[in-house]
């Protein structure tokens, strides 16, 4: 039995996604909430404070440090 082959003109689940097309920035301040759920944590009192630490420190960047 022959098999038949994929299209190579289609899309390819090996190929990555270029870089210009990959962003994490919304052109909005970012929350403690978003870096908590980013982490995948549950919002927490406990978790908003390390977000907000987080920052204060590292400002929006702690947010692409987490995301691709």
């Amino acid at each position: 039995m022959e098999m038949s082959q994929p299209d190579a003109s289609g899309p390819s689940e090996d190929r990555c996604t270029p870089d210009a097309l990959l962003h994490t920035s919304t052109g909005t301040e970012v929350s403690p909430e978003d870096l908590v759920l980013a982490t995948g944590r549950d919002i927490t009192p406990r978790s908003l404070e390390w977000a907000r630490r987080k920052l204060e420190t590292e400002g929006p960047a702690a947010l692409e440090k987490l995301l691709p």
